[in-house]
């Protein structure tokens, strides 16, 4: 019986098939891989700022665009990336095959704009490999169970991507990007940060929900539930880049591997609400039906009869957000509202929080050497944010980088045995 092959999936982001030369460097890889006796499908985005310009037509034509046209009109960014991947990789002496997210049958709920992925029917996807091609598969969309396309939202190409390795069971899921893997902290704040070598699932989940744009949430989440080896890695170079993966034992040894920092955010408080079962249901429910996404939450109890309840926000729902509660605040007894939107969120990640004391006492006692004032906190297992002045935002990140020496590869780090 033949040895299965060898399975790669690669996902290419708009910067990595902006023009024609980098479409060319894209299918070379491609090749690279097939070459050496593997099977390969990739995946990948519409080009440079195409969708940009796709969305500014539509705001042209109608300033409130039908969101299942919007669907139909975006999917057409990543086929025409995808067929000129086909065109380029035919022309280099390869076989190759494009197809739509509708092709493959990849299924998904009918909610436009931002499906989420049902299924996918790996049939042809198998069929084209066995017969011998490069199969190129267009991110960032599906179609539902009407045959209408839809698109998955912010970070779709990387969630088609996932999804294909962990359907097909792939060996990797390589995501090429314009950077070279998933760095301590944002390069652009703190210039000493590193590259880390791998991360896990969970602490790359934190990152992402805390704004760092290393992958979308929703590609992770397919990672861990299926096992999927993710490489991020740049499509400039062929240098190693960084393994998502499982969480080791040996990661227990690092206090913390990343810091983030969130400067599009905002905080609502409702003061002296009243303190009763229910309440706080209210208050969210009042939220979630204003289609308002809400973050970190906090509640303190300042007496038998009153409350406390605040919250953070993006500030693209601020406007919404305050208007809600504005709404709801007399029926739950609250007896003033008060709003900031002149903040910043810096959190430390790692799993080596669960297995070491003192993780908080370092954050904090760093913040109060640099005079840093900590508005609030919030924890989770293997996170600690703190909210302080946007102004002071940037500042605080780089002291607590240095506190965990951020700069440094983890196995120099004073701390780690």
């Amino acid at each position: 019986m033949a040895k299965k092959k060898e399975l790669v999936v690669q996902k290419f982001g708009g910067t990595s098939v902006a023009n024609a030369e980098k479409i060319k460097r894209a299918a070379q890889r491609a090749i690279n891989e097939f070459d050496q006796g593997k099977q390969v499908i990739m995946v990948a985005s519409a080009r440079g700022q195409q969708t940009d310009v796709l969305i500014k037509d539509a705001l042209e034509v109608n300033p409130n665009p039908p969101k299942r046209e919007m669907d139909q009109l975006l999917s057409t960014g990543e086929q025409q990336t995808v067929s000129l991947i086909a065109m380029a990789i035919e022309g280099m002496g390869r076989k190759a095959i494009s197809f739509t997210g509708a092709q493959i049958r990849m299924i998904t709920d009918s909610v436009h704009t931002k499906a989420r992925i049902k299924s996918i029917d790996t049939k042809r996807i198998k069929k084209a490999l066995d017969e011998g091609n490069i199969v190129i598969v267009a991110g960032f969309q599906g179609v539902d169970e009407n045959e209408d396309i839809t698109t998955l939202g912010r970070g779709g190409s990387d969630t088609s991507a996932v999804a294909l390795a962990a359907a097909m069971k792939a060996n990797t899921c390589d995501i090429f990007t314009d950077v070279d893997g998933v760095y301590t902290t944002d390069p652009r704040v703190f210039k000493e940060a590193v590259k880390l070598d791998q991360i896990s699932y969970d602490e790359v989940l934190e990152m992402a929900s805390l704004g760092a744009g290393v992958m979308h949430g929703r590609s992770i989440e397919f990672g861990k539930k299926y096992n999927v080896v993710i490489h991020v890695r740049s499509s400039m170079s062929d240098k190693k880049g960084t393994l998502i993966t499982h969480e080791v034992p040996q990661m227990e040894g690092i206090l913390v591997s990343g810091a983030t920092i969130e400067k599009n955010l905002a905080k609502i408080s409702l003061i002296g609400v009243d303190n009763k079962p229910g309440n706080a249901a209210k208050v969210f429910a009042h939220l979630a039906a204003a289609k308002v996404s809400v973050n970190d939450i906090i509640q303190t109890e300042v007496s038998n009869k009153k409350a406390n309840v605040s919250f953070t926000v993006s500030k693209n729902d601020f406007n919404d957000a305050k208007k809600a509660v504005d709404e709801i605040k007399e029926k739950v007894g609250c007896e003033n509202l008060f709003f900031r939107d002149d903040i910043a969120e810096v959190s430390i990640i790692g799993v080596g929080m669960r297995t070491h004391y003192g993780v908080a006492n370092m954050m904090f006692s760093t913040l109060a050497k640099e005079k840093i004032n900590i508005d609030s906190i919030t924890t989770s297992e293997i996170r600690i944010s703190c909210i302080v002045d946007k102004a002071q935002g940037d500042k605080a990140l780089v002291s607590v980088c240095k506190t965990f020496e951020l700069d440094k590869p983890v196995n120099k780090r004073s701390y780690v045995k």
